[in-house]
């Protein structure tokens, strides 16, 4: 039920409408943007951050909630773990089962090696399957992987490794049609050719989607292709500790069952870290866009065998989540409704924006405007501004938004807000982690032989923000070569005696930072129950 504030606000949106059709707010200029992010920004509140004492990022900052998680212990400190009895054996062990580690799982077993997944919840459950707006890739005539380039490098600050970027921009083509070939269905003309838009950031129309069910559609397809090639799952199973080898290689991860409670031990030649984003730690009580189990397990199995971290300072907060209703607060409004026409506007129906600026300037637009200038429309769980979705059935013609984003107004439907009549409204979420495990160009990290990570959980990539559509493809293009090159190495590796040394040394190191810690990580699923006086 909107409240009378809304409704009131609502007329304000629609009287302003028809003259916010005829002209777009102007793009901001650099110093502009610089401004508005070091005041808005939850990446610039000091408070949100604390110094990481121990390990190889010690002195570099990261937000309080990661590390916590980094100053806890193992879970298997004072744990007894049989390292001689080896429950399964491999070449590769991918750890995760979003589209990161289906990608590389096909790729490895393409390249026959033998090969395992292991995931905590179920194949699938990963923010792959979140994903709604679309998959960018340079391949109409009138763009170019250059051109991709230079949009990402400069929405990413400029800060993206530019060897990772390359390899992003460059493989792009190729990984539509690849996904393709699987059997993606992807938005087509009558004649074939994909159907491409724009979004935040980006010069050309590059971005394919499958309407806004797009990760939905390509997890679907990679599930099935790493079913039918029957390599083995392991769900509902969760790596608590990466192994190592006398030689220093990694070995292999202990693994704990999540119904049973019991442990079992994975030895591989290679192991691939593709367990994603950081959501459910909720950095500064922010919501989250994120599926269940994004708890940042990779970057902290990663971070006690010794490999660095990379920009993880940095998160993206999508401008764009749901701000009311309660039911579905934080849940994803896909970049594609703005794409598509509709335009993010305050509660006395100004325009106060782009509606195509990238993600970080957007989001702290929006909460400039609700915090400073006191323009956000008052919702049950805070505040939030409009996004003037009927803007697009008076683009685009009636039937547009059933047509392009039928999943997002089911969404809403079931709430009775029907977004092709009245706007939504709409507040910053928590949504992606551009920081992680520094790796280099092959995909290996840059410390530990042996040892791939691909995907959310990498590092670099998109430097200090991301640009829509970037993160389905970097989980194809780097979870793909992770999987070629985890399948060659493990060919030739050869493993010494396993050993979870590091365990005792991390905790030594605790000691000598005078860290008393209860907490063990990684954490595996978030803490929400509620624990009464």
């Amino acid at each position: 039920m909107l409240t009378q504030e809304m409704l009131d606000s609502i007329k304000n949106v629609e009287a302003t409408r028809a003259e916010r059709m005829k002209t777009e707010p102007r793009r901001m200029s650099a110093d502009e943007k610089d401004e508005l992010l070091k005041k808005f920004h939850p990446d610039y509140r000091p408070e949100g951050f604390s110094e990481i004492k121990i390990g190889p990022n010690k002195g570099q900052k990261a937000p309080v909630e990661l590390t916590n998680l980094l100053h806890s212990n193992s879970r298997l400190l004072g744990e007894h773990i049989d390292l001689s009895k080896i429950d399964y054996d491999v070449d590769v062990l991918v750890i995760g089962g979003g589209g990161a580690g289906s990608s590389a799982a096909i790729e490895a077993d393409e390249a026959g090696a033998k090969v395992m997944m292991v995931t905590k919840l179920r194949i699938g459950d990963a923010n792959t399957m979140m994903a709604e707006g679309g998959i960018q890739a340079a391949d109409k005539p009138n763009d170019s992987p250059v051109r991709h380039y230079l949009d990402a490098f400069g929405g990413g600050h400029f800060a993206a490794r530019p060897e990772l970027l390359r390899r992003l921009v460059m493989e792009a083509p190729d990984a539509i049609k690849w996904l393709n070939g699987l059997g993606v269905m992807f938005d087509k003309a009558d004649d074939g050719t994909m159907i491409t838009t724009h979004g935040g950031g980006t010069s050309r129309k590059r971005m394919h989607a499958c309407k806004d069910y797009s990760g939905a559609e390509i997890m679907r397809t990679l599930r099935d292709e790493v079913l039918n090639r029957k390599i083995p799952v392991v769900e509902f199973t969760s790596a608590v500790e990466l192994i190592k080898d006398d030689k220093g290689q990694v070995a292999g991860a202990v693994l704990l069952n999540m119904e049973t409670g019991n442990y079992s031990v994975a030895r591989a030649k290679t192991v691939i870290i593709a367990t994603g984003g950081a959501g459910r730690l909720h950095y500064q009580n922010f919501p989250t866009s994120n599926h269940y189990g994004a708890t940042a397990d990779g970057l902290i199995l990663g971070y006690r065998v010794g490999a660095p971290l990379l920009y993880q300072d940095t998160i993206q907060y999508h401008p764009t989540g749901v701000a009311y209703p309660a039911q579905i607060f934080g849940a994803l409004v896909t970049e594609k409704v703005r794409s598509l026409g509709a335009m993010l506007v305050n509660k006395d129906g100004e325009a106060f924006m782009h509606p195509l600026e990238t993600r970080d300037v957007s989001a702290a637009s929006i909460i400039r405007e609700c915090k400073e200038r006191k323009k956000g429309v008052e919702t049950p769980l805070g505040s939030g501004v409009w996004l003037d979705t009927p803007m697009i059935e008076l683009i685009g013609g009636p039937g547009t938004i059933e047509k392009r984003i039928p999943a997002m107004l089911r969404m809403y439907m079931n709430y009775d807000i029907d977004m092709r009549k009245i706007p939504i409204l709409v507040y910053p979420t928590l949504h992606y982690q551009n920081g992680g495990l520094e790796i280099n160009g092959e995909g290996y990290t840059k410390v530990i032989p042996n040892l791939l990570v691909a995907g959310e959980a990498v590092g670099g990539i998109h430097g200090r923000n991301r640009l829509m559509g970037n993160s389905l493809l970097d989980i194809i293009v780097f979870g793909r070569n992770a999987g070629k090159a985890a399948a060659r190495r493990a060919a030739e590796t050869e493993l010494g005696k396993m050993t979870l040394e590091h365990v005792d040394k991390y905790a030594e190191e605790l000691k000598k930072a005078h860290i008393d810690t209860h907490m063990v990580s990684p954490l595996l699923l978030p803490k929400y129950a509620r624990h009464e006086r």
